[in-house]
């Protein structure tokens, strides 16, 4: 692996950690010339897997976006970026395992949403009111109605 602040190619590993529900390995990384730290990520490929947009566009599947959604729900919240990206791969992971070629874009915000309602309730409904688009305090009523049940 090439250093990006030098371009050393010769860098070595210092800690190697699986990520993304165990999709990925998160690696640190040293150079041996300036001795700068960065980190990489290694995931396996696979199949381009398309998504249907609510008005019928299809897209290719891009993880980026669901982190980008996950950060601004949890902003200001103490959720480590490793827990995100972790949420983000087992999004993934249950999208391939449940067989899709062309993935409606309400079952990845359903999944977003399962798993922010199960890491933290403020995430959630800041994820909802947008994925939702919430027009009322009514709105907002009626989610936190199902978070306050036993």
């Amino acid at each position: 692996m090439i250093c990006p602040t030098c371009s050393e190619p010769d860098t070595r590993v210092i800690d190697s950690r699986v990520v993304e529900g165990g999709t990925g390995v998160r690696r640190r990384r040293e150079c041996v010339s300036c001795r700068k730290r960065f980190t990489t990520f290694e995931r396996y490929e696979r199949e381009p897997l398309l998504v249907v947009k609510k008005n019928g566009q299809r897209e290719l599947f891009d993880r980026g976006k669901i982190l980008a959604g996950l950060l601004k729900a949890v902003e200001k919240r103490s959720i480590s970026m490793e827990k995100l990206e972790d949420i983000t791969g087992e999004i993934e992971k249950s999208i391939h395992e449940e067989g899709y070629d062309e993935v409606p874009s309400t079952r990845i915000g359903e999944l977003v949403m399962e798993k922010l309602k199960a890491l933290d309730q403020v995430a959630y409904v800041r994820f909802a009111s947008v994925y939702r688009e919430f027009r009322d305090v009514d709105q907002f009523m009626d989610i936190l109605s199902t978070l306050k049940k036993p």
